[in-house]
């Protein structure tokens, strides 16, 4: 497995960890159809919300939230109503959220939590 890789999986291990510590209920990771992969399923409250997770060990190509797009937003709401549809699911409220990570080169890591990108 490739350092990228492995720093993506920890990652989002460590966004689901942080998610349920405030209240999330996790319903589904790395769900993947024809259009996309969501990695992160999850209800707060009375709310689904679909969380993309960016992790990077350092800004040099941008901040973590930088990487999501317009497009990639879009892509997510989409992939919201997919997995809704697949799992016969319906929520009055939808909201799509990223989550942050930066590794430093102490070894600790800053979350930053963006709800409602999409």
């Amino acid at each position: 497995m490739q350092a990228k890789d492995v720093l993506g999986r920890d990652g989002e291990q460590a966004a689901a960890a942080y998610l349920e510590g405030r209240g999330f209920r996790i319903l589904d990771r790395n769900w993947r159809c024809a259009d996309g992969e969501i990695d992160i399923v999850a209800v707060e409250r009375h709310t689904f919300v679909v969380c993309e997770v960016k992790t990077r060990s350092g800004t040099r190509f941008g901040t973590p939230l930088e990487a999501v797009g317009r497009a990639k937003r879009a892509r997510l709401r989409r992939l919201a109503v997919r997995w809704l549809n697949a799992h016969g699911v319906r929520f009055d409220q939808i909201r799509i959220d990223v989550v942050g990570l930066l590794y430093e080169g102490t070894g600790g890591v800053t979350i930053e939590h963006v709800r409602g990108v999409g």
